[in-house]
């Protein structure tokens, strides 16, 4: 027999709408929001979209400017061109976060970390060795070559921060390519590495409500779309949650660190499309065993299948100021509506908690 509660939460999943998902995924992908930092045109045009949708919800809106130190930033082409050929950026190479600014083009032989002498080379770094103990066999060498994985379209892994510049060129090679120069006696190599770091604008967007919160990154569209379409049902239904739409991991870090000093304690449901998983992957942090309960009912409600793992920086930053946070990240090409149900009825479980 049917209770209430199951009819109030068939009612609400019944108003998540595929349609709508569609259209705010498409209207965010579009030319004039294609760019997410802060202070570009399409950057500023996507949050006044954005902060018009959560103010038809009738949401308190907040847009709140922020800076990041010292990003790392690629300011002109890398190349590689070694004895064997030329090497693809973002495919077969990429600049390392700590590598130092070098773009001048240098030529020297090739040889391996911690072997024979240094001066004048590119070193390979042998997989296992760290950059610290690869710094101290690299006196006077052109630069550092360190072996690391791709995605599953074969690109290389990016970021937006990472550590401190070291003293040398640093270049990170597909692990195929790193072994093969590794393996290449009296091979050479020509590379560059220009990065620099720049202070960078940010700004997240928040809508006020409820202490149930749900965060997404900006750029991310299906996501928005994701938080924007649950915030609407549950708006109708259970009581408006708060959203909180970030300037990337250091939107998410810079929102958890306001909320912690200000004595807020919500609950953080943070949405990413960016998986290759058949199941959602589901991550809690903090005190988040409320939320996870009512995300594991929620799964079985609607039918989609749940899995633990890691999600993202995202969730861990609100879960490492103490947060109760729970991240879930469907496979990047999955369907926003399935995940949008999963959303709404794991908000109308927590709330009834």
């Amino acid at each position: 027999m049917a209770t209430c509660a199951d009819d109030r939460l068939s009612r609400a999943l019944a108003g998540v709408s595929g349609e709508r998902l569609a259209t705010t995924v498409a209207a965010l992908a579009a030319e004039p929001f294609a760019v997410r930092r802060a202070a570009d045109p399409g950057a500023v045009a996507a949050r006044a979209w954005l902060a018009q949708r959560l103010e038809n919800l009738g949401a308190p809106v907040l847009l709140e400017p922020f800076t990041v130190p010292f990003v790392p930033d690629v300011y002109a082409p890398p190349s590689v061109c070694w004895s064997g050929g030329a090497l693809v950026a973002g495919r077969d190479f990429a600049v390392h976060l700590a590598s130092a600014d070098r773009p001048g083009v240098r030529r020297g032989e090739l040889a391996v970390a911690g072997s024979g002498d240094p001066a004048g080379r590119w070193l390979v770094v042998p997989a296992g060795m760290r950059l610290f103990d690869a710094f101290g066999h690299a006196h006077g060498a052109l630069g550092l070559l360190v072996g690391r994985g791709v995605d599953a379209d074969g690109w290389r892994y990016t970021g937006m921060s990472g550590p401190n510049p070291g003293p040398l060129a640093i270049l990170t090679l597909d692990t195929a390519v790193h072994a093969e120069l590794g393996s290449t006696a009296g091979a050479w190599l020509r590379a560059n590495a220009p990065i620099r770091r720049l202070d960078r604008a940010a700004a997240n967007l928040h809508g006020s409500g409820s202490p149930l919160m749900l965060t997404a990154h900006a750029g991310e569209a299906a996501a928005v779309a994701v938080v924007l379409e649950a915030a609407r049902v549950l708006a109708a239904d259970a009581g408006r949650p708060s959203v909180a739409l970030l300037d990337g991991p250091a939107g998410a870090r810079h929102h958890a660190r306001r909320l912690r000093g200000s004595g807020a304690a919500p609950a953080v449901l943070h949405v990413t499309f960016d998986g290759e998983d058949d199941a959602v992957v589901v991550e809690g942090g903090g005190p988040a065993h409320a939320l996870l309960a009512a995300i594991d009912q929620a799964g079985r409600h609607t039918g989609l299948p749940l899995a633990a793992g890691r999600v993202g920086p995202g969730n861990r930053r609100y879960a490492a100021e103490g947060l109760a946070a729970v991240g879930i990240r469907a496979a990047a090409d999955g369907p926003p509506e399935a995940l949008a149900r999963l959303v709404v009825a794991a908000g109308l479980l927590h709330g009834a908690a």
